[in-house]
């Protein structure tokens, strides 16, 4: 693991600073405290499901589709094999070949990333956000998502893939830490106090263990990644908060549209409306 390599020494000398009615019998939820949504959308109906233990971006959704912000905003990017974006409300009106997907409801969501009860499978209905550099506690677009295509892989494939995000994670852990030790291991430099900086390293390396813990993938992850396919390197980094209940062939048509190098489908396919089936 790469975050055991790491010095506490290097660390501190780096550091300064209409609509038609819906047979629900054909959509139940999953969970039935789950919220269920209907995106009539240009190229035919896509009906979500909102997960109940994501509280945050489940009521904000419902607000949004309330309040008629979905209706008339283009799938501004799309990917093959990867997923379909929406929810940029520049979009409503805009000019062909615009770049679009920054816009947003002037506000972002606190993180509410449940995995590995919630990934990035097939279907999957995930927030949209801005990079870890400028948002390292990876908060949502207020309005922006997409879902999930991908591809399918073979079990080693995705278990080598969840050893990476630990990796990755682990590493951020145990340099959050050190930050926090920053003056003691300055100190500790400074009097050339090498084996105290070694026992530091190794309490923060134990610390960093019970922090990121070890989780076992689920069956069920690792069957649907296999057989149904999905993008599981962006589990944990953003928040699954549903999944499409009906319309993945409408999903799947529209990522194999025709697009422009900004990703951009040539032909405007839009959300006509959106409608709450099931609070």
């Amino acid at each position: 693991m790469r975050y055991l390599k790491t010095t506490l020494a290097a660390l501190a000398m780096g550091v300064s600073g209409v609509m038609a009615q819906t047979d629900m019998a054909e959509i139940t939820p999953i969970n039935p405290e789950d919220a269920v949504v209907e995106l009539k959308t240009s190229m035919g109906d896509i009906t979500v499901e909102l997960y109940n233990d994501t509280p945050l971006h489940k009521e904000n959704f419902l607000k949004l589709v309330g309040e008629g912000f979905y209706d008339g905003i283009l799938f501004h990017r799309v990917i093959d094999s990867f997923m379909i974006q929406t929810g940029d409300p520049d979009s409503k009106g805009a000019a062909p070949g615009a770049r679009l997907g920054s816009g947003n409801p002037g506000y972002t969501i606190a993180a509410e990333i449940e995995y590995p009860t919630h990934y990035h499978k097939y279907g999957a209905l995930a927030a949209a956000r801005t990079g870890d550099a400028y948002n390292p506690e990876r908060r949502s677009s207020g309005s922006q998502f997409y879902i999930v295509t991908g591809r399918t892989m073979t079990e080693r494939q995705v278990e080598a893939m969840d050893l990476k995000r630990k990796n990755t994670q682990m590493e951020q852990v145990f340099q959050s830490l050190a930050m926090q030790c920053r003056d003691t291991i300055q100190a500790m430099q400074k009097a050339g106090d090498q084996e105290g900086l070694e026992t530091l390293r190794q309490r923060l390396i134990k610390e960093t263990e019970e922090k990121v813990g070890a989780v076992d993938l689920p069956d069920q992850l690792k069957k649907d990644y296999v057989e149904r396919g999905g993008t599981p390197h962006l589990d944990g980094q953003y928040t699954v908060f549903g999944e499409v209940l009906k319309g993945m062939d409408v999903v799947d048509r529209i990522q194999k549209v025709a697009t422009d190098d900004a990703d951009r489908p040539k032909e405007d396919i839009r959300i006509i409306s959106a409608k709450v089936l099931k609070k």
